[in-house]
C-alpha cells in the first residue's frame, strides 16, 4: 500500500383543531351539516443541528478571519490565471515532474513524515466513485450546495482526464467527509473499517487535525501497485464558503495523483501560497498529462520526463 497524500494550510407550531357542535330546533326539520374541510398536514419540523462546541464555534470564527485577511491581501484568486502568471512548456512539465512523481509524506513507524521524497507516478485505473457524507452539524441547505458543487467539479475533472469520475450516493471507493470538529474526532472507527490497512497513527492523522491543517486527503493503493484503489478526505465544516471550496478542488485533485506541492507552481493550487484558490488553467493541464496514455502507473522521474515534456509542448501549443 502506498502512504496517503497530504493538503496543509500554507475549507412549527402545533395547529389546534376546533371541534363545530351542530344542534337542530324541534320545530325545524334537521339539517345536515356540510362536512369541514380538514386542514392540509403540516410536514414536521426538520431536526435541529446539534450544538456546536465551544472549540467548533471557535475554529468557524478563526477560519472566518483567514479567508478574509486572505482576500484582503489579493489571495484566493478565482480566475485561474492570466496574463501576470505566464508559463511555459518547460515550466509545464518541471511543475508535473515535482508535483506528481514526488511525495510530500513519507510513511514511518510513528504515522506521515513531513519529508519528500521521489515518488513513483501514481492514478486511478478503476472508475473514480465519489461518496461525500456530511456531519449532522452541516444543515441540508449547506449540504445540497456541497453536493451540487463537486457534482459540477467532478464532471470538469472527468472532461479534463477522460477517466470516469463521478458522485455516486454510496458504495464509492473515493469518500468525502465533510464534518465539524467534534464530528471529525468521532470518524476513527468508519475509517478503519473503510481503509483496513492504515496503522492506528495514520488514522490519528485524520481526526487529530492540528488547526493549521484545513483539509486532507490519503489516496491508497493496494499492496505494490501504483494504480490508487481508495481514497478518504476530511474537509472541515466550519470553513466559509469559498476556503470550503478550494479545499475541495485541492483535495479531489490531489487524490487523483497530484500528491505533492511545490512552490514554484504558479499559476496553481499545488503550492502553500493560497494565491489561487481553485484549479488553475496550468492544474487543468497537468491533470492531463497525469492521465495521458503514454504515461503508465509506476513511471519514475528520469522515464516519464522526455514523455511529459512531449506531452506539454503538445498541449501548450494547442492553446
Amino acid at each position: 500500500m502506498v502512504g496517503g497524500t497530504f493538503r496543509f494550510a500554507r475549507h412549527f407550531g402545533a395547529m389546534g383543531l376546533a371541534a363545530l357542535l351542530l344542534g337542530c330546533s324541534s320545530t325545524a326539520p334537521a339539517i345536515s351539516p356540510t362536512p369541514m374541510a380538514r386542514p392540509a398536514p403540516v410536514a414536521p419540523r426538520p431536526a435541529q443541528p446539534p450544538v456546536a462546541s465551544a472549540e467548533s464555534q471557535a475554529l468557524s470564527q478563526y477560519y472566518a478571519q483567514v479567508q478574509a485577511d486572505l482576500l484582503i491581501q489579493g489571495l484566493l484568486r478565482t480566475d485561474g490565471g492570466g496574463a501576470d502568471t505566464p508559463f511555459t512548456d518547460t515550466m509545464l512539465t518541471e511543475n508535473f515532474i515535482r508535483i506528481a512523481l514526488f511525495d510530500e509524506y513519507a510513511r514511518g513507524a510513528g504515522g506521515l513524515v513531513a519529508r519528500e521524497t521521489q515518488s513513483r507516478l501514481r492514478r486511478w485505473q478503476v472508475p473514480v466513485r465519489v461518496d461525500v457524507s456530511f456531519g449532522a452539524s452541516v444543515p441540508p441547505d449547506r449540504q445540497a450546495t456541497d453536493r451540487a458543487r463537486i457534482r459540477s467539479y467532478l464532471g470538469r475533472l472527468s472532461a479534463l482526464t477522460g477517466h470516469p469520475i463521478s458522485l455516486v450516493e454510496g458504495g464509492g471507493n473515493f469518500h468525502i467527509q465533510i464534518v465539524n470538529e467534534d464530528e471529525r474526532r468521532a470518524l476513527g472507527p468508519l475509517i478503519s473499517r473503510t481503509l483496513p490497512d492504515l496503522s492506528p497513527a495514520e488514522v490519528s492523522g485524520l481526526t487529530n487535525l492540528p488547526r493549521s491543517t484545513y483539509c486532507i486527503v490519503y489516496a491508497l493503493s493496494e499492496g505494490s501497485s501504483a494504480s490508487y484503489s481508495a481514497a478518504f478526505a476530511v474537509i472541515r465544516a466550519e470553513h466559509p464558503d469559498l476556503l470550503r471550496l478550494s479545499c475541495l478542488h485541492e483535495e479531489i485533485a490531489q487524490g487523483l495523483g497530484l500528491a505533492n506541492d511545490s512552490p514554484l507552481a504558479r499559476p496553481s493550487i499545488f503550492n502553500d501560497d493560497e494565491e489561487f484558490a481553485l484549479l488553475t488553467r496550468q492544474d487543468e493541464l497537468m491533470l492531463r498529462i497525469l492521465y495521458d496514455r503514454r504515461l503508465r502507473p509506476g513511471m519514475l522521474a528520469n522515464e516519464a520526463r522526455p514523455i511529459v515534456r512531449e506531452i506539454a509542448a503538445q498541449l501548450m501549443g494547442s492553446q
